[in-house]
């Protein structure tokens, strides 16, 4: 079964959001379960825990359709000690929040080395970030998110990825997440079939498909290569159709929650139609 969906609002509190992606036909959703742009928050209170599960139950959503994303605020590979300290406690927190949520996973980006520390040593600390979370919290898969290389950004090439689970103890619980708009930017083509193929093929061999948890979908405004996390609706960016297309129809992609991050709201649930269309069609 496919599951597609959109990052969808948690405003005024997280269990609005299973009603936000059912209103736009989605099968699948992620969201913050906190403000993305702020450390600290809140404590979930029981009825925030209640409401959300019930809300699920309620629209038909399982934690195999439902990719949450931490904070923006966070980097695991952070060279600093004291700001390392800060980011995994805070991870911790998110994890423990997915947990409390009764949710499975949670994807993040992996952090960035500032160019103050070497991209090998902020991988391992992103790794032994992941191995610290694990150990503090139950059933809640680590899911690393590829990026489109802006700065010092860890992630833009899927070796970084593979480096990271390499070292995470617990392969059960960790995982990652294929960004199209990102991969692109890094210099992975998906502009047609044919270059879905290549990629994925690739990317397979360098990281088993085996520990995809999840896809966001977004078209990209800028050209293949180009290193800026730019995203556009479907169609209408320098990827194109085919490459969505392509995923709505891959078996390989069952099972998991596929989210559109595009610039549109407004377009969503037509977006997700498609989708819907081309996997039956």
């Amino acid at each position: 079964m496919k599951y597609f969906g959109a990052h969808v609002s948690a405003s005024g509190g997280v269990y609005n959001a299973p009603r936000n992606a059912h209103d736009i036909g989605a099968t699948a959703f992620a969201l913050f379960t906190k403000n993305q742009r702020q450390w600290l928050a809140a404590p979930l209170s029981a009825k925030d825990i209640d409401t959300f599960r019930a809300e699920c139950e309620k629209y038909g959503f399982t934690p195999r359709q439902i990719l949450p994303h931490d904070s923006y605020l966070i980097n695991l590979g952070h060279p600093d000690a004291d700001g390392l300290a800060k980011s995994r406690d805070s991870f911790v927190e998110e994890m423990r929040r997915c947990e409390l949520l009764g949710l499975d996973r949670l994807n993040f980006h992996p952090g960035s080395h500032l160019g103050r520390i070497s991209l090998e040593e902020s991988l391992d600390r992103v790794a032994e970030s992941i191995n610290i979370a694990l150990e503090q919290t139950h059933g809640v898969t680590a899911v690393i998110e590829n990026t489109a290389g802006q700065g010092t950004n860890l992630g833009h090439r899927f070796e970084h990825i593979a480096h990271i689970i390499d070292r995470v103890e617990d392969k059960s619980r960790v995982g990652y997440c294929i960004d199209t708009c990102h991969a692109f930017a890094a210099g992975y083509d998906l502009s047609t079939a044919e270059a879905c193929e290549k990629t994925f093929a690739e990317i397979d061999s360098i990281i088993s498909l085996d520990y995809l948890r999840g896809m966001h979908l977004n078209d990209a405004m800028r050209p293949l290569g180009s290193r800026i996390d730019r995203h556009e609706r479907l169609g209408e960016g320098t990827i194109g159709m085919e490459c969505f297309r392509y995923i709505a129809r891959d078996p390989r992609f069952e099972e998991m929650p596929l989210v559109l991050e595009t610039i549109d709201e407004s377009l969503w649930p037509a977006e997700i139609a498609a989708l819907k269309s081309a996997y039956i069609g």
